[in-house]
């Protein structure tokens, strides 16, 4: 016995030992705990008009429940993400010392300095974007350390000097974009699936004279696959050569305006659309990636010149089209809205081919993409089951095993966009309408990215809110902040489309709520009369268990405040059955220790952001099936 008792002591000396290294680890020389320390520094040496930072205190045990930081599972900061805040400052080298750190986001902010050779430091680093600021001076080589980085912006800075030779080296990368900056000298051969140096006066190709001369002969981005992208022109010999080429230049020019002025009046006399492809002088398909580069006259003969027979959708981001590839493949075809205003050539291409990187089995895939000088299009799977809003609407109904089904493939899809993306999406726009039914009724998250596509200069900050009434966030709606409890909220409320084969902004007013609609689903819900949600096509076909469970959870969603809601990983555990009831039993004790007085007063802003009458964002059509 006492020998067991020994044994036990050693175990129990040995584990409290493990423990006190680990937290012992984590401490600096003063006792502060190093990522608060360096997390400090980087506050410090930043100024932060918004006061988005302000609840960062040197104080602290841990940083895990700062703004903009986001910690793993082992409480270890491995997110900054502070994109879109007006910062100005410098970036502090003690960066490096957030060892763990896996994304770094501070792209379109105000930072100035040199870009600090420390973050070489952090090996697990996946994806650094610090594009859209001051930043001046040489890229540190020591970026190249960086053997886990996939994806790296440092576009539109103003940084100097010759891209480092060591990141040809850089076989992990397949995004890099170094656009508009002022670097010079030689470009390495880099290995990235996709890069840009557009916007460099002074760069050249990589030879074996060093010649430079400048960016006229080089493309405006580049593709692995190119192998003939850098190939010096030569030096002119002789005047003659020199006038005989601008003679012919000069008049090739005066040929081509006759003939654009021909067709223009050819167009005036006929009353005809004229569509440019300035791409379509080339005929070789162009792939993006894993994506391909459409012409538009493909696209426009497959959708019998986008026929209004063809139309299956219609929504706040475009016309969604029915088409026909001349190999038979059925495609769905969305023509954005303001095509010639969504950003340049390289901005689209850019978050176009970022869209593209999200592949999970819950996320609606993207083949390719079509650009001319007036038109944006994106080119999807046809998805033959429409929207789960269409199939709501349509006979037969959907039973109630695929209904749980669509909400946890749903769940999943958005888990994916928000926790194991990289960088991470934020849908903006969740709703019955935007989640497709595949051949066997799985649901497929569609029109992720868009609003940031069509936004793309503030990721979380907009200037005009998406969505659709009935689904947007109190936050949102009133401030355009944006989150992924934004998300989370749109989530609830798809619950709610599921359970009752309704549209959000018409089941509240079939009870005379007035927009009051959670608060009656909250009433129903504590009065044990769930049943008056249920779809009648459902009849008594649903288990009463589960749907309290999904109420539970659309509830727990659609919370007033975002920091209340879960994240989507907790929401998806839910509906596998792991966690409702502790997570429902503590927001029903947070309930009632809040006072009457909050409650009315939450209940009615919200009440007021979604009655109809005082809407003052344009509400989005339900789109059709894709």
């Amino acid at each position: 016995m006492k020998l067991l008792k020994i044994r036990e002591l050693l175990l129990l000396s040995l584990v409290f030992f493990f423990l006190c290294n680990s937290s012992l680890s984590l401490l600096t020389p003063d006792g502060v705990n190093y990522e608060v320390q360096a997390l400090m520094d980087i506050k410090e040496s930043l100024r932060d008009p918004h006061g988005v930072l302000d609840n960062w205190d040197r104080n602290a045990v841990d940083p895990c429940s700062w703004a903009m930081v986001s910690c793993s599972s082992e409480d270890r900061v491995i997110s900054l993400g502070i994109p879109s805040q007006g910062l100005y400052g410098t970036l502090s080298a003690s960066i490096g010392n957030l060892t763990n750190l896996q994304t770094v986001l501070l792209q379109n902010n105000n930072i100035s300095g040199h870009i600090p050779a420390e973050i070489g430091r952090l090996s697990k680093l996946q994806t650094l974007d610090i594009s859209d600021n001051f930043f001046r001076g040489r890229i540190p080589p020591s970026l190249s350390h960086l053997s886990t980085l996939h994806y790296l912006r440092l576009n539109n800075n103003s940084l100097s000097g010759e891209i480092p030779q060591s990141f040809a080296n850089m076989t992990q990368l397949t995004f890099l974009d170094l656009s508009y900056n002022n670097l010079s000298g030689p470009v390495p051969r880099f290995l990235t699936k996709t890069f840009s140096v557009v916007g460099n006066p002074q760069i050249c190709a990589a030879t074996s004279d060093n010649d430079c001369y400048g960016t006229a002969q080089l493309p405006l981005s580049f593709n692995v696959n190119n192998t003939a992208s850098f190939q010096p022109s030569q030096k002119r010999k002789g005047h003659g050569k020199l006038a005989l080429a601008l003679g012919s230049s000069l008049a090739s020019i005066c040929l081509l305006i006759l003939g654009f002025g021909f067709l223009l009046w050819w167009r005036y006399k006929h009353h005809k659309q004229m569509f440019f492809d300035v791409k379509d002088r080339h005929h070789e398909d162009v792939c993006l990636g894993n994506l391909r580069r459409f012409h538009f006259r493909e696209l426009h003969s497959a959708t019998n010149h986008f026929s209004s027979k063809n139309i299956v959708g219609k929504g706040g981001f475009g016309i969604v089209y029915r088409g026909h590839l001349s190999d038979g493949t059925v495609v769905a075809v969305k023509r954005l809205k303001d095509g010639n205003a969504i950003g340049g050539e390289i901005q689209f291409q850019t978050e176009v081919e970022m869209i593209s990187l999200a592949v999970h089995r819950n996320l609606l895939r993207l083949n390719g993409f079509c650009m001319t000088a007036t038109e944006r299009l994106l080119v999807y799977p046809y998805m033959s089951n429409g929207s789960v809003a269409s199939r709501l609407k349509a006979k037969p109904s959907l039973d109630w095993g695929t209904r749980k089904r669509i909400a946890l493939g749903a769940a999943r899809g958005l888990l994916y966009l928000h926790e194991q993306c990289d960088p991470k999406i934020i849908h903006r726009d969740v709703k019955a309408a935007n989640i497709l039914l595949d051949d066997d009724c799985e649901a497929v998250v569609g029109d992720f990215g868009l609003a940031k596509l069509l936004d793309h200069r503030d990721s979380h900050v907009t200037t005009a809110v998406r969505g659709t009434v009935g689904h947007i966030a109190p936050e949102y709606l009133s401030t355009g902040q944006s989150s992924e409890k934004t998300d989370v909220f749109g989530f609830g409320i798809l619950l709610l489309e599921l359970i009752t084969g309704q549209r959000a902004i018409d089941f509240g007013k079939a009870a005379n709520q007035k927009g009051a609609m959670l608060d009656w689903v909250k009433k129903i819900n504590q009065e044990k009369k769930l049943e008056m949600l249920v779809d009648k096509d459902l009849k008594n076909n649903y288990d009463s268990i589960e749907l309290e469970e999904i109420v539970q959870v659309a509830l727990l969603c659609t919370q007033f405040l975002p920091n209340q809601r879960p994240r989507m990983s907790e929401v998806v555990r839910m509906l596998e059955g792991d966690g409702l009831a502790e997570k429902w039993e503590a927001s029903q004790r947070a309930d009632s220790t809040r006072s009457r007085v909050t409650e009315f007063s939450s209940s009615e802003r919200y009440s007021d952001l979604t009655d109809d009458s005082s809407l003052l964002v344009q509400a989005m059509e339900l789109s059709g099936p894709r």
